[in-house]
């Protein structure tokens, strides 16, 4: 708690009177460009990434980056989805996984988690990316396969996205995109989805616009 305590007061004393006009503008309300959706992972900090300042992303964080898919009985995923289309209006979606994801290890185990009750009934939702893995990917050396299930898993979070119907209605609208993305810790470098190639690209060189556009396409059929 002292590293914590200490970063506060740095922050109040130097960060906050640096940036004190925006924190001003920020006290009145929000205005983010994305919905950024990643693990919970201590290792991630999405304004870190993406060089972005307080006010510019809308986060949602759990283990395993999932986004369960819609139900009227609600969760905490889709309240947060909801409100930052339809009330604030963000215009893109990423969903980032990364390497090493402790949830996506504990997917691949036979075995559920032992005495993690709330952990596995979690990782139900992550159920698709399991049986993929099983079908289709079992053969694979441990590494390579849950390389793999990262970025099977962020796919299967852009199925689940368009069952919720606010994201359904702004993707047949034209108003909205979707990113997938993984991001490697050990290295610093960020994929993409690229539809157009069916696989995980550096970030820079897929193009929002290319991405989106298939996604889209992909998502209202032919």
């Amino acid at each position: 708690m002292k590293k914590l305590v200490t970063g506060f007061q740095r922050f109040r004393d130097h960060v906050f009177e640096e940036h004190r006009e925006l924190f001003r503008q920020l006290a009145s309300g929000q205005s983010p460009q994305a919905l950024f959706i990643t693990c919970s992972d201590s290792r991630i900090q999405p304004n870190l990434l993406t060089q972005t300042e307080p006010g510019d992303l809308f986060v949602v964080r759990n283990a395993g980056n999932i986004v369960p898919p819609y139900s009227p009985q609600g969760c905490s995923e889709a309240g947060t989805i909801e409100y930052a289309i339809d009330v604030l209006g963000v215009a893109d979606i990423v969903v980032c996984g990364h390497s090493g994801c402790g949830a996506m290890k504990a997917l691949l185990e036979p075995e559920p988690p032992k005495g993690l009750p709330a952990v596995t009934a979690w990782l139900g939702h992550a159920e698709p990316t399991r049986r993929v893995m099983q079908s289709v990917y079992a053969d694979r050396p441990a590494d390579e396969k849950l390389n793999v299930a990262i970025q099977e898993n962020v796919l299967q979070q852009m199925v689940n996205l368009r069952t919720h119907p606010s994201v359904a209605a702004k993707l047949a609208a034209g108003k909205l995109r979707l990113h997938a993305w993984v991001y490697k810790i050990g290295s610093g470098e960020i994929f993409a989805y690229d539809p157009e190639t069916i696989q995980f690209r550096p970030l820079i060189e897929v193009t929002p616009e290319r991405q989106s556009r298939r996604m889209l396409a992909d998502a209202i059929g032919p």
